[in-house]
């Protein structure tokens, strides 16, 4: 029950990896075919054991957070696995990820998997595996949603949020309440915490430089930023870069996939392939394939969870080259993550813009402190602005005509000033999107996407 129109995207450069790779490919998919509930009716696309193990990877669905729900927790662990000793033996736990009801999923934690995964993505980077020993202090400045420490309505003192190696800064759900004593704190907790690296929340991190620029603080400086949680716009470095002289490094990943890619050195993206497997869709041509498209996330190693082809939600570009400067060449190397498939938008005509496309257009402009845009009919587009600039109608005018250059002459493109934007429920921020419904499966390259048929659980 194959389809053969779905095999492998080959890139057109050679790809090196891991002498492990294909074998625990090839064991993942095997033991979640044959123990794992979740992905029983897989077994009707598989080409069978004696085709190649990239064929038969491509010729799988997608796993979504919506399967995941359904088929959490039992269904997500091989037969011979007993969540109750997990639980009890301390092993795993289950996390909740942050998000609005169709994003949040609760997952099987395994917090030795994940520290396994998080080293080996540091050797990915040549400043972090010189200074993340695996004891080394860490400063964490991202919502309490995520990770850390709750209490809206209570102060926590710092040895309330101090645990292990690492410092939570804050405890507020919402950075529209942080005043200026409270990100005073913050910088007052840097200078006796002394991190050897800050990791960050980009949006929150930006806030909190943008308080540093304008009373003139002074503040502590780590030997590293580590930006996660969210996709860090232009403005977001410009903003830093003006406060923190410490190399800056993007860590990508999720709570169900670990950690998947690191930035370099050099700027580009490399595959963690001792823990993942990653299977890239490209979308057509038109929409900017075959080096932009979808990544699905196979996770290693991990014997209480299995993620098979999971569908990240974001979208890559595959680096041209298919080298690095850096030295590292195993695995994909992305010249960058383009943003969260839910957070592209269409031109007039119909074409797909990511993220960072659109961040791209929009870094020309000068003063912004944040902003955020919505795609909210086909040709209607709404473009909110935070800025200190006093000359908003010229700041207006400017952005709506590089907008229109972007989406079309007849994009009918509103630009309206906050006094400061809102981040989500899930505590993160939604810098882009569209206000109607957009499937990124119609952008994806038929000729390497399976479209996922209907079949019985008792197949």
């Amino acid at each position: 029950m194959s389809d053969d129109r779905c095999y492998p995207f080959l890139l057109p450069f050679k790809r090196s990896f891991p002498p492990a790779y294909d074998s625990c490919s090839l064991n993942v998919l095997e033991t979640a075919l044959d123990q794992v509930a979740v992905y029983r009716p897989w077994r009707a696309f598989d080409p069978g054991r004696g085709h190649p193990v990239d064929k038969r990877y491509a010729a799988m669905p997608a796993l979504t957070k919506k399967d995941i729900r359904e088929h959490f927790p039992q269904g997500l662990l091989p037969y011979d696995r007993d969540i109750n000793r997990g639980l009890a033996s301390g092993e795993i736990e289950f996390v909740d990820t942050s998000g609005t009801i169709d994003d949040s999923v609760t997952n099987i934690w395994n917090q030795e998997w994940w520290n396994a995964s998080e080293r080996a993505s540091w050797k990915l980077n040549s400043y972090a595996a010189e200074i993340a020993t695996g004891d080394h202090r860490e400063a964490i400045l991202a919502s309490p949603l995520s990770v850390g420490f709750a209490s809206d309505d209570v102060a926590l003192p710092m040895e309330k949020r101090h645990l292990s190696r690492f410092l939570f800064l804050n405890e507020k759900t919402s950075p529209l309440s942080w005043t200026s004593e409270y990100m005073d704190r913050m910088i007052k907790e840097l200078e006796v915490f002394r991190p050897a690296v800050f990791e960050a929340d980009p949006s929150l991190l930006a806030k909190l430089c943008r308080h540093i620029v304008a009373y003139k603080k002074t503040v502590f400086q780590p030997r590293l930023i580590v930006l996660t949680y969210e996709y860090p716009t232009n403005f977001h470095y410009r903003q830093i870069t003006q406060v923190f002289d410490a190399p800056i490094a993007s860590s990508y990943g999720s709570t169900e996939a670990g950690y998947v890619f690191m930035q370099c050195e050099e700027g580009k993206f490399h595959q963690n392939s001792d823990f993942c497997r990653v299977d890239f869709q490209p979308l057509k041509s038109e929409h900017g394939g075959p080096v932009l498209g979808r990544i699905l996330v196979t996770t290693f190693h991990n014997p209480w969870y299995y993620i098979v082809r999971f569908d990240i939600g974001d979208l890559v570009r595959i680096d041209g080259k298919g080298s690095c400067s850096c030295g590292r060449d195993s695995g994909l190397i992305l010249s960058a993550v383009e943003g969260r498939t839910k957070n592209i938008t269409l031109t007039r005509k119909g074409r797909v813009v990511t993220l960072r496309e659109l961040d791209n257009t929009l870094s020309v402009l000068e003063g912004v402190d944040e902003y955020q845009f919505h795609q909210v009919a086909g040709d209607v587009y709404r473009l909110h602005l935070v800025s200190q600039r006093m000359d908003r109608f010229t700041l207006g005018e400017e952005a709506r005509e590089i907008l229109s250059k972007l989406y079309g002459k007849e994009a009918k493109v509103s630009v309206l000033f906050e006094k400061a934007i809102a981040p989500e429920t899930s505590g993160k921020y939604n810098i882009s999107g569209t206000l109607f419904p957009v499937e990124i499966e119609k952008f994806l390259d038929e000729r390497y996407a399976c479209r996922k048929r209907e079949y019985n659980d008792d197949e």
